[in-house]
């Protein structure tokens, strides 16, 4: 029996269960209309959401802690913890207001202290906060409510790199906590939003629990995204963590959970006949499956190592690997970015739709690979990273090298892959990951394409060329320029395999009926949601 029969099958004794027909492990039943049981997509192994950049640690961080402003679903800047703001007519000076009365979980009232310290520990490690640190002048509060960023030189996308929901967010944290090293993982997790993490009930690999913060003070405007009021309508969240398909499936079927954030593909046709769940794409803007390599370390410190792999690379392989046959939730990229929106190119992406073995084995000979190593760290635990993870092996092996497979969970893969070490000293070669299409617009938010040396994202890549443009984007007149540089930047990436897209894909969510007010989007927002 293969692993899509399987899991059906396994889903299907589910729904048997929930009518007394198969004994099936039950979780506590009960569960008021006051707590929503959320199965989110991986385990909260850690909870630094400036330390790291993965998508679920984000997830969970909006809840607990609050930006000062939210990007909107039309991609567009919103105040949130922000009253007011002004720039001077040189663009050089921004001052800024936060709304009075907010306070941290801990009582602690919001100054603007808290603030400063919070981006410096952000512009650390973020992308455009490391392009506004290059020019700042100084960052400093001038009264409780009120600071002042002052620049060298203009920054007109500062209010987006503020309010940009991609990882890692400007989260505000006290003071204190934001003193922590940026590269040191933070142990106290107090913040200002809508919920509380709830320390004593986190259990790493089962459960993570969130309380309603009463001192909450959401905005009037209508939520949308990140922006607007954050209305939490639960006194209580529980992440359920179940790395099993089958079992979260038949979890949902026997109401013993409210909602499942990312569906196996394979299952979607049993929960969508199940007259007591919904089924609908998660985000329409979908995802970029991504093969990241190790720039630092041989062999994919070689260009032409990279280009082999890229050569050989099969998108189609990847994406029925991780969707199935429904040729309609995937589509193959000769780009880095979002297919179907409006700075979408393919300049340069030619050799992304070569697919020739032969060729990859001709790439590895030129390069001089010598049977070295390629340690590929897996996750296991999340559908998509362990489906990549195998096509990746068989694909390695085919041009030739020497692969071992490290099969572990997707926390450890974020611990690891921080590391600078050599491979064989703890490090890595590659793993695999994705990037949700809303990252993936343009490149002020686009983390994953940065080449910017030590400063860029795990793997490192240092490519000025690609840096050059990404300036370029950012100094852009009108559309016609931003194209022109969109296109010299897919060019530049791809020559350079920044790294290698595995190809654009949709993913489901779930939830039963009685859950009212879910919506699709870059991430699960669970304010305005409300269950019967």
């Amino acid at each position: 029996m293969d692993r899509r029969t399987f899991l059906k099958s396994a889903a299907g004794a589910g729904a048997l269960a929930a009518t007394g027909g198969l004994a099936m492990p039950a979780l506590a039943q009960g569960a008021s209309a006051k707590t929503l049981r959320f199965v989110p997509q991986a385990n909260l192994a850690n909870f630094d959401p400036i330390w790291g950049t993965q998508y679920v640690v984000r997830n969970a961080a909006l809840l607990v802690w609050d930006t000062l402003y939210g990007i909107d679903s039309k991609f567009q800047p919103q105040r949130q913890m922000v009253e007011s703001e002004e720039v001077s007519a040189d663009g050089l000076t921004w001052t800024f207001k936060l709304r009075s009365g907010l306070k941290f979980h801990d009582g602690a009232p919001v100054t603007s202290k808290d603030v400063v310290q919070s981006l410096i520990r952000w512009s650390a490690r973020d992308p455009m906060g490391l392009m506004i640190r290059a020019i700042q002048n100084e960052l400093v509060a001038v009264d409780d409510l009120t600071w002042k960023w002052s620049l060298k030189q203009p920054y007109p996308k500062m209010l987006l790199a503020l309010a940009k929901n991609n990882a890692p967010c400007s989260f505000i944290m006290p003071e204190r906590i934001a003193k922590t090293d940026p590269f040191t993982q933070i142990t106290e997790y107090i913040g200002s939003g809508p919920m509380k993490f709830v320390r004593n009930e986190w259990v790493p690999g089962a459960k993570a629990v969130f309380e309603k913060f009463a001192d909450y003070k959401p905005r009037s405007e209508k939520a949308d995204w990140l922006a607007g009021g954050k209305n939490m309508l639960f006194d209580r969240v529980e992440w359920i963590i179940m790395p099993d398909a089958a079992t979260a499936a038949a979890a949902l079927q026997n109401g013993e959970v409210d909602w499942w954030e990312t569906p196996l593909a394979d299952l979607v046709p049993i929960l969508k006949s199940h007259k007591d769940i919904s089924v609908d794409i998660g985000d329409p803007l979908g995802n970029i499956g991504a093969f990241r390599m190790n720039h630092l370390h041989p062999p994919f410190n070689n260009l032409k190592v990279r280009q082999a792999v890229m050569t050989a690379l099969n998108q189609e392989d990847y994406m029925r690997a991780i969707v199935g046959d429904d040729d309609k939730l995937w589509k193959p990229m000769a780009s880095f970015f979002t297919p179907g929106t409006p700075l979408y190119t393919e300049e340069g992406g030619e050799i992304m739709k070569k697919k020739s073995v032969a060729d990859a084995k001709k790439l590895l000979a030129e390069a001089g690979y010598k049977g070295e190593p390629v340690t590929c760290v897996v996750a296991q635990d999340m559908a998509a990273t362990k489906s990549m993870g195998d096509v990746t092996a068989e694909l390695l092996k085919s041009i030739g090298m020497n692969v071992d497979f490290v099969a572990t969970d997707w926390g450890t893969v974020g611990a690891r892959r921080a590391q600078k070490t050599a491979p064989g000293q703890g490090g890595w070669s590659m793993f695999h990951t994705w990037h949700a299409g809303a990252d993936c617009v343009n490149p002020s938010s686009y983390t994953a394409v940065r080449a910017n040396g030590e400063k860029a994202w795990f793997g490192w890549p240092d490519v000025p060329a690609v840096e050059t443009e990404v300036t370029n984007w950012f100094n852009a007149k009108d559309m016609a320029e931003e194209k022109a540089a969109m296109g010299r930047l897919n060019k530049a990436a791809v020559e350079n395999v920044v790294y290698v897209p595995t190809g654009f894909y949709l993913g489901y969510q779930a939830w039963r009926k009685n859950v009212s007010g879910v919506t699709s989007g870059p991430f699960p927002v669970l304010w305005g949601v409300s269950k019967a």
